[in-house]
């Protein structure tokens, strides 16, 4: 039984994935929103009532400001997804930066610093 309830939420946690990532790209208007924004991973809570939304941010001039005016359009983030997805409850939207990507770059400069000196 348990299977299923994961089951469930794994394929709310992607349909909400989907949703946030085609608002923020194509329906905000934020100036302060700025650069590439990917959704990397939503994890919602078991009784659907928030949503921590991990971004990654490329190219923007200020992560701040941009994390900033995504949290200020939560509100209207969240109504569009009342609107497109079918959930008794639509859940309050946590925006954090993820930044496996820039962690995972960091470790390929180390690692590609370390091999040609093994090499010779």
């Amino acid at each position: 039984m348990q299977r299923k309830k994961s089951n469930r939420m794994d394929r709310v946690n992607e349909e909400l994935k989907k949703e946030i990532s085609s608002v923020i790209n194509f329906k905000l208007k934020n100036p302060n929103i700025t650069g590439i924004i990917s959704v990397t991973k939503v994890k919602t809570s078991p009784d659907l009532k928030f949503a921590r939304v991990y971004i990654s941010l490329l190219n923007c001039k200020s992560k701040k400001n941009t994390l900033e005016g995504l949290k200020n359009a939560s509100g209207f983030i969240r109504s569009e997804i009342a609107r497109n997805v079918n959930l008794r409850y639509t859940p309050e939207i946590i925006f954090e930066v993820d930044d496996t990507m820039e962690y995972g770059s960091k470790i390929e400069n180390i690692l590609n610093e370390i091999m040609p000196k093994e090499n010779k």
